[in-house]
């Protein structure tokens, strides 16, 4: 009896061309029409594939941009602010103590002489026509 493999590879052989003549069959095959129409007409998925992704690459890029762009702007206007707030703060710091150096009697009695006042009781003398030494 004989096997199955070869009963199997003889009616292979006898219905199925074989490579060269299946190469020679489609040599003369006329050209399919898939290819006579319009490439324009053909979907290339892959490429609209990439184009999408770099689309929303873009979108990404430029929202974490934009929100860059706010974060420094916000920085440096923070910045800013605090040195107000400093300089201020410094100020605050320098009229407090000229506040409580104004409070002192002695600073008090020192700036109503300069303004020419005079205590209760006291009598106050005017010189004229001194002239200053050179």
């Amino acid at each position: 009896m004989p096997s199955a493999r070869s009963a199997t590879a003889a009616r292979r052989s006898a219905t199925a061309p074989s490579r060269s003549q299946a190469s020679r069959a489609q040599a003369r095959r006329p050209p399919r029409l898939a290819a006579l129409r319009d490439p324009i007409l053909r979907v290339r998925w892959d490429r609209a594939g990439r184009i999408a992704l770099l689309v929303v690459l873009t979108v990404v890029v430029g929202i974490y941009a934009q929100r860059t762009l706010a974060y420094l702007s916000t920085s440096a206007q923070a910045s800013h602010q605090q040195r107000i707030v400093d300089r201020l703060q410094s100020q605050n710091a320098a009229l407090a103590h000229q506040l409580r150096s104004l409070n002192q009697p002695a600073t008090i009695v020192r700036d109503a002489r300069v303004l020419g006042m005079v205590r209760p009781g006291e009598q106050s003398y005017v010189l004229t026509g001194h002239a200053a030494r050179p």
